[in-house]
């Protein structure tokens, strides 16, 4: 059973970083396009990233193009994302979770996604 688990959140100054880890257990992350998604309080989960399943190609919300990073280590079986220029807008919980059926060389946000983790709390505050 695919299983991710979140780690790198925290509290965080408005304009500082941070960079969240999505690592894979009991399962190989090669072959999978993998996305980011946070949740806002009382708001819904938004896709904020994805990245194919050799990086040939990724994706990125608008709102954090060019302060955000999304990279990947299949040695290591995890995805990172890196989240510069923080502001109080990108609180929430992030979550990883695997593309079901990508296609090899893309990964589309708004496709159906599985294995979810138990997600990890991101807030910019000062």
């Amino acid at each position: 059973q695919l299983q991710f688990v979140e780690s790198g959140g925290g509290l965080v100054q408005p304009g500082g970083s941070l960079r969240l880890s999505c690592t894979a257990s009991g399962f190989t992350l090669d072959y999978y396009a993998i996305g980011w998604f946070r949740q806002a309080p009382g708001k819904e989960r938004e896709g904020v990233s994805c990245i194919s399943s050799s990086d040939e190609s990724t994706y990125y919300v608008d709102s954090v193009k060019g302060r955000f990073t999304i990279s990947r280590d299949n040695a290591k079986n995890t995805v990172y994302l890196q989240m510069n220029s923080l502001n109080p807008e990108d609180t929430g919980v992030y979550y990883c979770a695997a593309e079901v059926d990508s296609v090899q060389g893309m990964c589309l946000i708004k496709a159906p996604y599985d294995s979810w983790g138990q997600g990890d709390q991101v807030t910019v505050s000062s």
